[in-house]
């Protein structure tokens, strides 16, 4: 594990998984006997889940499990390291898209899981811009998807580009819609019922009066009966825009492409038929 001393003079390389040494303390023969890491991982995720980020702490976790809050040094070297082995382990969840299919239907496959995770586990969002994700789960993940971006036939120099454009909307499609749902809960109310609340104090201020009617014109074109079928049109839709769009700019370049060929081709022939008239 990396040392707190060298997160002091290295703090840019603090990750969990950049130094695979045993954790710096040795094992006692008594310590408790049901403990090991993986359990003190699947905990963390239940806590995480049930309580949030905010309150997740060593102290808790020792208390869920039964121990002291020591014991959990001797499998882990710090909270960090902890929530950064949570986080990979969750991304165990995406699924593989199906081998063989058309690049559209894996994107679709793997954009949807990586949304549900977020929308799961709502402290998955912080913790993904916070720490490297480098860990085993999460690099599958990031094959999986620059597997499917180079199914498109995009160029090379291209595919950073739409990567990072279909899954940073997919990143923050899913955060918003799980902080929304995690804001509900907290208020004990329904998403439909919170949304009728929130749409209602805005619509008791006269100045929004304007801004609101337009709003609920576009809630009411969107279709669905509900707050989430309505998500669910918006994502495969939104998801249907950017595969048309990759369409779109592979055949642009393409075009593009063959132009420069056909310039280049004409330059060698422009060339030749000079040094021809040359040697004459």
């Amino acid at each position: 594990m990396v040392s707190a001393a060298d997160r002091v003079k290295n703090p840019a390389r603090t990750s969990v998984w950049l130094d695979q040494r045993a954790p710096s303390r040795t094992r006692k023969q008594d310590q408790h006997t049901g403990l090991d890491r993986e359990r003190i991982i699947a905990t963390s995720v239940r806590l995480l889940d049930a309580e949030g980020l905010g309150k997740f702490s060593m102290r808790r976790l020792a208390a869920e499990l039964g121990v002291t809050a020591m014991s959990l040094y001797w499998y882990v070297d710090s909270k960090d390291d902890l929530l950064e082995l949570a986080l990979d382990s969750v991304y165990s969840e995406v699924r593989s898209p199906r081998e063989g299919a058309h690049w559209h239907d894996r994107l679709r496959e793997l954009a949807t899981a990586y949304r549900e995770l977020l929308v799961r586990h709502v402290w998955v969002s912080p913790l993904a811009g916070h720490f490297l994700n480098i860990g085993p789960h999460a690099m599958l993940v990031s094959y999986a998807i620059q597997d499917v971006i180079r199914a498109t036939g995009l160029p090379k120099d291209r595919q950073a580009g739409a990567l990072a454009a279909v899954f940073q909307f997919v990143y923050g499609f899913g955060t918003i819609e799980g902080h929304f749902a995690q804001r509900c809960a907290d208020a004990g109310m329904s998403q439909e019922e919170y949304y009728r609340q929130a749409t209602g104090a805005v619509r008791a201020q006269p100045q929004y009066g304007r801004m609101i009617e337009r709003a609920e014109e576009l809630m009411d074109a969107r279709g669905g009966d509900t707050l989430e079928e309505m998500r669910d049109r918006d994502f495969t839709y939104a998801l249907d825009v950017m595969i048309a769009g990759i369409e779109a700019m592979r055949g642009r370049d393409q075009d593009h492409d063959q132009d420069r060929d056909r310039d280049q081709d004409r330059d060698r022939d422009h060339d030749r038929d000079r040094d021809h008239d040359r040697g004459r």
